[in-house]
């Protein structure tokens, strides 16, 4: 789930850098530390959008920086636990497919694609269904869910896990294909 959270933070600007408008310093600083950053509470920090204050400078002996107390507002992206998502399988690999999810990517493990047995193409790049011969490959849009979430501080990105196994996900091919038997089998 996209969010705009808003923080607080307290901002070290360089001696070097006093020449420049405080302003433009603290944003360009604060976009250089947390852009693309992962935060446990927040998710992954996609842009800093503005900067709402920026407290009096103090200076800390032995240390010519200035330090502002700061509050800012940023484009967070966090993945919620069940939330259902739409994605773009960018990788197939032998235990599952790497689905896209924004700015980032989510694992199906193969026991998660569908309730089929589910074996793997390497030459094709392909995850096929035994029974249903269903094939999902790169490229594919998909509808899942998420089953689990891990994001650490400090790290790019983190570990998503998803699940296609419920009525209603899949990849969108699949979800029309069942939608219009269902209605097929409620006309007869």
């Amino acid at each position: 789930m996209y969010k705009i959270v808003t923080v607080r933070d307290t901002v070290r600007v360089p001696p070097d850098r006093f020449e420049e408008p405080l302003e433009e310093a603290v944003i360009d600083i604060l976009r250089e530390t947390y852009e693309g950053v992962s935060d446990e509470d927040l998710g992954v920090i996609l842009s800093i959008i503005k900067v709402r204050n920026i407290g009096v400078g103090k200076v800390i002996m032995g240390d010519g920086a200035s330090y502002h107390d700061t509050i800012f507002d940023a484009l967070v992206y966090k993945p919620e636990l069940h939330e259902v998502v739409l994605g773009e399988v960018v990788e197939i690999v032998s235990f599952g497919a790497f689905v896209r999810l924004g700015p980032i990517d989510g694992l199906i493990h193969v026991s998660q694609v569908t309730d089929d047995y589910i074996s793997y193409d390497r030459k094709k790049g392909t995850l096929t269904g035994k029974e249903t011969k269903r094939t999902l490959r790169e490229g594919d849009k998909v509808r899942a869910r998420i089953v689990s979430v891990s994001i650490k501080r400090g790290t790019r990105g983190g570990k998503i896990g998803l699940t296609m196994r419920q009525p209603g996900l899949g990849k969108l091919e699949w979800i029309e294909e069942d939608r219009k038997k269902k209605k097929e089998e409620a006309e007869k």
